[in-house]
């Protein structure tokens, strides 16, 4: 016992002090005026969203510092009020209508790839409908993108959620690398592995889309924005993740059930495969839930690896902007990690992965 809490220990004091230098250093979009005399290509692929299509324009045509900027929707196949919402915006934005999908892609990269086929911009701004950003959002993230000479930048926006599973589960998204990924040498590009993208907020320079053809290099990752971003590091293109919560946020799901079928739709994929999958599962056995059963247990030395994790949630939730007291409820957002990964397998073996009425494999 005494070296398995050694052993833990020593796992959760590198991942604070990987969270305290991520904490320092990470990269910051600022709410701040910037001016973008480059044309900008805001590019939002939707699929029955009727919840967010309203929403998400009227804070988009807010924009401000975009000297020369063009939006434009593609409704993918929509079966709710998506079309008839969209309508109402066809004098201020262009609106495109997908079709059938081809042999070989999935539904969002085929989305993206028609839109960025009918852009202009030197900028491809690729925005999920359930972002919400502010009026400097795009012109500051251009902006710091510029003054670091990088070819692409994923600003990641602050995550709600409207129930208690979505606020112990949401805010793993940004604690998972803010945790685990030491960001500055992540930007070098020396370690694939360690590249960092979400496709909820996504900019790339159209020279450097193109040069690694888009989205047709990625048609049939569930995960496009992560392999995306993969693909341009690998041809020597630079670009990195942002914190971006004081310009854009992001609730993802309306339900529970939609939480769950959003997450298993992609974490049998998220680990690399079967091996990854099973150590990040031991990873998150050891880490987050064991200290607490040692605890309930009357294991009291349990309480300082227990106290170590909770403080790197605590540094992740201070610096994304989410509620600070789910630091201590991290044994159950664990837990339900947990059970949405084995879950995504599950449903994948059975073939019942499906987002927005459609499947996904």
């Amino acid at each position: 016992m005494h070296y398995l809490l050694l052993t833990i220990s020593a796992f959760a004091a590198l991942s604070l002090l990987i969270s305290i230098l991520n904490f320092f250093t990470i990269r910051r979009v600022r709410n701040a005026p910037s001016q973008i005399t480059s044309r900008v290509s805001v590019l939002i692929p939707m699929r029955n969203e009727e919840f967010n299509a309203h929403a998400l324009l009227e804070t988009l045509l807010r924009s401000t510092g975009l000297e020369h900027v063009e939006y434009s929707v593609l409704d993918d196949g929509s079966t709710d009020k998506t079309p008839a919402i969209l309508s109402a915006f066809s004098d201020r934005v262009k609106i495109l209508t997908g079709g059938p999908l081809p042999d070989g892609w999935l539904g969002k990269p085929h989305a993206c790839h028609l839109l960025s086929q009918a852009a202009t911009g030197e900028y491809l701004v690729f925005l999920d409908a359930d972002l919400r950003v502010k009026p400097d959002a795009i012109a500051s993230s251009i902006s710091l993108m510029d003054c670091l000479g990088w070819d692409f930048l994923s600003p990641y926006p602050a995550e709600h959620g409207k129930s208690f599973l979505m606020h112990l589960v949401q805010p793993l998204l940004q604690w998972s690398w803010l945790s685990s990924v030491p960001l500055r040498l992540a930007e070098s590009g020396r370690r694939n592995s360690m590249v960092i993208a979400n496709g909820q907020f996504f900019i790339v320079k159209r020279a450097a889309y193109d040069a690694v053809s888009g989205h047709t290099s990625v048609k049939n990752e569930i995960l496009e924005d992560l392999s995306l971003a993969r693909r341009l590091t690998s041809a020597g293109f630079k670009g990195g993740v942002a914190e971006a919560s004081a310009v854009a946020e992001c609730t993802m799901y309306e339900s529970d059930a939609d939480l769950i079928a959003g997450y298993t739709k992609s974490l049998w994929k998220a680990f690399g495969g079967p091996v990854g999958t099973m150590a990040t599962l031991l990873l998150l056995t050891l880490t987050q839930v064991l200290p607490f059963l040692l605890i309930l247990a009357g294991v009291w030395a349990a309480l300082i690896p227990f106290f170590l994790v909770a403080s790197t949630h605590l540094l992740a939730a201070i610096r994304v902007r989410t509620h600070p007291g789910n630091a201590l409820l991290h044994p159950f957002a664990g837990l339900a990690l947990m059970a949405l990964i084995m879950e995504s397998y599950r449903r994948k073996s059975r073939g019942q992965l499906q987002w927005r009425g459609r499947r996904v494999l």
